[in-house]
């Protein structure tokens, strides 16, 4: 097991859980800004669903991971910080949400990494974290394509892409067509890569 800190959050990290870096970072500190319903897709160590919810006492957040590993974690680390008010499920994306819930805001971390069949790593939990399918997109499509029904009037949906592949254009895109007004949040530029935070605001 290792640690991590984020703010006031004290993290433990479970093997195969997604340990919190740069684009985890960005997209808790985006977080914090957030109030009302908040929905992560992907919470892993439950880094942003817990800055979310410890941001305000009356936010009611919703983490979601498809590894049950990552659950357990997330549900460990909201224990041990006495978070109450976010809760932790297991789910491929949006499966166990109610068709009828809807959020003012929608947060996901997809795994983006172009990979091909040789890349794929062999512990099908911690594929889950890093495999985006040969274009880096493939989990963002079925999320980006499903957020919309989820979300309330005027709700938010922020993602974090990478320049690889060309992927930001390509997630500001698709977000721009299924969600609404799409603009960059925030950035990370690395010697190789540069991470942004894209924001989507719900079409009227």
């Amino acid at each position: 097991m290792g640690k991590a800190d984020f703010g006031n959050l004290r993290l433990t990290i479970h093997e195969t859980v997604y340990e919190p870096s740069e684009d985890s970072f960005l997209l808790a500190k985006y977080a914090q800004s957030l109030r009302g319903d908040i929905l992560e897709i992907g919470t892993g160590t439950g880094i942003a669903a817990l800055s979310a919810a410890a941001a305000s006492p009356k936010n009611r957040v919703i983490g979601v991971d498809i590894n049950p590993l990552a659950v357990g974690c997330a549900k460990g680390n909201a224990a041990a910080n006495g978070i109450s008010n976010c809760r932790f499920l297991e789910s491929d994306l949006f499966s166990a949400i109610p068709s009828g819930k809807k959020f003012n805001a929608i947060l996901l971390n997809p795994p983006y990494l172009p990979t091909t069949q040789k890349e794929k790593l062999s512990s099908n939990e911690e594929n889950a974290a890093y495999d985006g399918g040969k274009t880096g997109l493939s989990v963002f499509m079925r999320f980006v394509k499903a957020a919309p029904s989820y979300l309330a009037p005027n709700g938010k949906v922020a993602v974090i892409a990478t320049s690889l592949g060309g992927g930001i254009e390509k997630t500001a895109l698709a977000l721009q067509k299924h969600v609404g007004a799409t603009h960059t949040i925030s950035q990370e530029s690395f010697f190789f890569e540069k991470i942004v935070l894209l924001e989507a605001e719900k079409k009227p």
